[in-house]
């Protein structure tokens, strides 16, 4: 006899259940977490147990939801178009993006056709039937079809098993749970999208329609330039950087990458020079963990080198003090909101600097939680200013200085790095790998502080961050494909830190199953000025 806690009620069984049973067969429910781990619904519980259902509205389902729409989407492709192998991707606006690996852009017909056979698929709700296999039996499967990407990253792999999913004939791997059948996805929307297709896919509510789509021609610029740059250096698959990593125990690779920084660097710097004395305030904003300090030191010194003689100051230093910040939905301080900013202190001292007056900029004290200020400063009148802070994009941030005098920079990691073809990395599990090394080397914090913050930063970032990225002259990627060799090192030892039974241990171990894919890079070759720096420590800029 065992006990099922589930929406607060107790249920007693004396054989197994399966999830599914406890549904009632709504299929809203996407998987459930059992004792803080994710489920499949076609789990079987025998033991003590409290179980959550979760919808489209839980964060912990949606990847899951994500996948199978994947695996839906190349089920349908495979009918429709049987010759073309796709690569997926995550793209603007929030949805992913398919294109033929060989280059040829898909129709609007194909579009078409595909998305009906999904449609078909979902209708006719057939089952996802897990197949447990030997790695070897898997690879002999995908050497069959010829796709090398999945054989090379099965090498990596530290289970002897494949759990494949089989629906009505069609056959996949995609690391990962599945809902139990095609009729669990009801909500999907395909755009042909040249060269390919963006599919789109539910923000979080159950019930809402798919949001229309949103053209941001800035992000996919530089969504489509990191892309490239992959798949011109060979970078774009786990297993290619493996195998670079082995060539000078990971120098090569580390030298390949940053040199690319090094010159997207440059060439911002030839930007902003061309409109150097017209817009001498630079603004630098972007999500938790992109590299924002790192990235305004290095563009400090590129500017330095050539003769201009940048100052830099921090949107951190105009907090105002507690008992003036704003409080977010359940009472706590909100330090995201734009409000718990000083922008009449802000704007009044950036109009005096440009206006070639003298100002005492403030310094904020997070012991006291009060701003003091500095020796009174004057910039000459050709003297840019570099202004970094995740609001320093936002126009009411800056009101009293005319958009044409600002140069505004967006950062974020642009990855556009796939486990294989069909399997894209995370941008997001990218930036909070870093924040989670950073946290517990520079503030203290365990990995599973920093996972339960997470959820409240990202809200923040949508709320105040993600609208401004538009408004941004340059977007700038501050991925580095060699950086979850490094990561691993430090993540990995941390992550494990986190108790079975914590609330975060589902995202825990979802992190730690996505490191095991890389080899590990000795970080003693990064240099001293990456960006990588400012996570893992030895920045030249500390």
């Amino acid at each position: 006899m065992f006990t099922i806690k589930i929406n607060g009620e107790n249920l007693s069984f004396d054989k197994k259940v399966k999830l599914l049973d406890l549904t009632n067969g709504d299929k809203k429910y996407i998987c459930a977490r059992v004792n803080n781990h994710i489920r499949e619904l076609d789990y079987e519980v025998y033991y003590d147990a409290n179980v959550q259902l979760l919808t489209l509205e839980d964060d912990d389902s949606k990847g899951q939801y994500r996948r199978a729409i994947i695996f839906l989407f190349l089920n349908a492709a495979h009918e429709i178009m049987p010759e073309t192998r796709f690569k997926i991707s995550y793209s603007v606006s929030r949805c992913l993006f398919a294109r033929d690996i060989l280059g040829t852009p898909i129709t609007i017909a194909q579009c078409k056709a595909i998305e009906e056979k999904m449609h078909e698929l979902v209708d006719c709700d057939y089952p996802f039937i897990k197949e447990i296999v030997p790695n070897e039996e898997a690879i002999k499967y995908y050497s069959k079809l010829g796709q090398l990407d999945k054989i090379e990253i099965l090498k990596y792999r530290p289970e002897k098993t494949v759990h494949f999913y089989n629906c009505n004939g069609y056959k996949n791997y995609l690391f990962g749970h599945m809902v139990p059948s095609t009729g669990y996805i009801k909500k999907f929307s395909l755009k042909n999208y040249y060269p390919g297709i963006i599919i789109q896919f539910p923000s979080g509510k159950s019930y809402a329609p798919i949001e229309d789509f949103k053209e941001e021609p800035n992000f996919a610029r530089s969504l489509t330039a990191a892309g490239n740059w992959c798949k011109q250096t060979n970078l774009g698959l786990v297993s290619q950087i493996n195998n670079y990593s082995e060539i000078n125990k990971g120098r090569d690779l580390i030298n390949i990458t940053e040199n690319k920084c090094n010159r997207d660097i440059v060439h911002l710097g030839d930007e902003i020079e061309k409109r150097i004395h017209e817009s001498r305030m630079i603004c630098i904003a972007g999500p938790s963990s992109s590299g924002k300090t790192t990235f305004a030191n290095r563009l400090c010194d590129e500017l330095k080198s050539r003769g201009f003689n940048p100052i830099r100051i921090s949107l951190d230093d105009y907090y105002h003090s507690h008992d003036h910040i704003p409080h977010d939905e359940n009472g706590d301080l909100d330090f995201e909101h734009i409000d718990a900013l000083d922008k009449e202190l802000f704007n009044q001292n950036m109009l005096d600097l440009l206006n070639g007056k003298e100002v005492a900029l403030p310094k904020y004290d997070f012991k006291t939680n009060e701003k003091t200020f500095k020796d009174s400063i004057s910039i000459a009148n050709d003297q840019p200013i570099i202004v970094e802070g995740i609001h320093a994009l936002n126009e009411k941030m800056s009101n009293l200085i005319p958009k044409a005098n600002k140069f505004k920079i967006f950062i974020a990691p642009q990855v556009q790095l796939n486990l294989d073809y069909d399997n894209p990395i995370s941008m997001t599990d990218i930036r909070l790998l870093r924040r989670i090394v950073r946290d517990n080397k520079y503030r203290n914090t365990t990995a599973d502080e920093t996972i339960k913050m997470w959820p409240s930063v990202r809200r923040g970032e949508f709320k105040w961050i993600y609208e401004t990225q538009e408004e941004a002259d340059y977007v700038f990627d501050s991925f580095l494909v060699y950086e979850p060799c490094v990561l691993r090192k430090f993540a990995l030892p941390i992550l494990k830190q986190i108790d079975h039974n914590s609330d975060s241990f589902h995202i825990a171990d979802r992190l730690m199953r996505f490191l095991k894919y890389f080899k590990d890079v000795d970080s003693a070759n990064v240099p001293c000025n990456s960006l990588l720096c400012e996570f893992i420590g030895g920045s030249s800029y500390e």
